[in-house]
């Protein structure tokens, strides 16, 4: 299976006449996008916003991020959500680089949603600080949520995915930069001298919890709470098989740009035939009870053993809860004899002090953390709000809070703000594309 990414590096995002996309350089008609994107009835107010490197803007409440693409082959962008099902992980795709379309709540804010800064301290805290950002600021009327601490968002996330099609349209039919192959290959068919290198799979878990549908990640349009584990082709994930659900607390969040640009794969991909064996993915799921839990560590190491599998990597989207399932996988996959190291976010305490994961086990003794969840940050105000600030205090966020009895509400009467690190978009990249280092002292 082939999947070929043609890249187009986008240099500045303007509003023009047509949308286009020249000397690098995207032009977006704003009266004809927000057209495109009224025709949801669900929406009920709706701007455009261009975020870039270096302004002195702050995103909030972000509810989800997209890559912008297009298939050459006229199929859709996410099937099972976008369009009818199709296979994703073959054929060639077109990719606007250095972008990013984000989801933003013209107002009200929930338990999974974040935020970016885009200068000065905050900048650094997640990858979307680093971008230029399409920001769709977006009111519904899905009034049935809109006091509630857990929201489906379901407009503002599928405008993202539609508006991702419709900025892809426009490099379609022009030529790429360049184009990034994806080559893997039937498994019993390998030449023997990637067969002798140690064989490697990748096991993730993506939200899943949630017992009502429309909170989850889906695959193919599929609630991933009806999943169990199963063999994926990696291409499948860069190609838009997933889809970010609306709950996670934000800096633990895969968003749908974080699948179509997983850091995991394309370093397993470029270590492939090298050093390693890189068989594939296993995507299993994260569950409620301790039986559901148990029984998908079993399957997740008997798929593992089936395949070959030498060693593993396995990586959670989020943390509490989920670290059962977590240490529970690691610890099956290291019965089975496969060497398998973990990769996750902690949950240490303000004072960096409390038990990294919920629960923990002798076995899960190769562990990569990208950060605590509970680091306090301190920002100064911005110039320009694109959303509403007052809902990182106001509607549950993680991470911020109305009032606090030492430190005050996490919004403050001058813009300023102060925060747990819970609160970033995306920010402990998970996904493999961490920017947090670690240092000796």
């Amino acid at each position: 299976m082939e999947l070929q990414i043609g890249k187009f590096y986008v240099k500045d995002v303007v509003f023009g006449e047509t949308l286009s996309f020249r000397d690098g350089v995207l032009t977006i008609n704003k009266t004809e996008a927000l057209a495109f994107l009224r025709q949801d009835p669900h929406i009920t107010d709706c701007d455009i916003v261009i975020a870039k490197p270096g302004e002195k803007k702050r995103i909030v409440p972000i509810k989800e991020a997209a890559e912008a693409r297009v298939r050459l082959d006229g199929q859709c962008l996410f099937p099972g959500v976008t369009g009818e099902l199709h296979r994703c992980g073959e054929g060639r795709i077109h990719a606007l680089k250095n972008m990013s379309i984000l989801g933003v709540g013209k107002h009200w804010g929930s338990f999974g949603d974040g935020l970016v800064d885009m200068w000065g301290e905050g900048q650094k805290y997640t990858l979307f600080g680093q971008l230029i950002n399409v920001c769709l600021v977006i009111d519904t009327d899905e009034e049935f949520e809109r006091y509630e601490q857990q929201k489906k968002n379901h407009a503002i996330r599928m405008a993202v995915h539609r508006f991702a099609e419709f900025l892809g349209a426009s490099v379609k039919s022009l030529e790429p930069e360049e184009i990034t192959s994806y080559v893997m290959g039937p498994m019993r068919l390998r030449p023997p001298e990637v067969e002798a290198l140690p064989s490697v799979v990748l096991v993730m878990q993506p939200q899943s919890q949630m017992e009502e549908m429309g909170y989850n990640d889906l695959v193919y349009g599929w609630d991933l709470n009806h999943f169990v584990p199963t063999y994926m082709h990696p291409n499948e994930i860069l190609d838009g098989a997933l889809i970010s659900g609306s709950f996670m607390p934000s800096s633990s969040k895969w968003s749908t740009y974080d699948f179509q640009n997983f850091a995991h794969i394309k370093a397993l991909y470029q270590e492939h035939g090298k050093t390693l064996n890189f068989l594939g993915v296993i995507l299993s799921n994260l569950n409620v009870s301790m039986e559901q839990k148990e029984r998908s560590a079993l399957f997740v190491a008997k798929l593992a053993k089936s395949l070959g599998a030498d060693g593993a990597l396995v990586t959670e989207e989020g943390y509490g809860n989920p670290d059962a399932d977590y240490i529970l996988c690691l610890r099956a996959l290291e019965d089975e004899g496969i060497k398998t190291v973990g990769v996750s976010n902690e949950c240490t305490g303000r004072d960096g002090a409390s038990q990294p994961l919920v629960t923990l086990d002798t076995k899960a003794d190769a562990l990569v953390s990208t950060g605590n969840v509970s680091q306090m940050i301190e920002l100064e105000p911005a110039d320009e709000v694109i959303g509403e600030l007052a809902a990182l205090g106001r509607d549950g966020l993680s991470g911020g809070w109305a009032d606090d009895d030492i430190l005050g509400p996490s919004v403050r009467a001058d813009g300023s703000i102060i925060m747990e690190n819970n609160a970033m978009f995306c920010g402990d990249g998970i996904s493999g594309w961490s920017v947090k280092t670690m240092k000796e002292f």
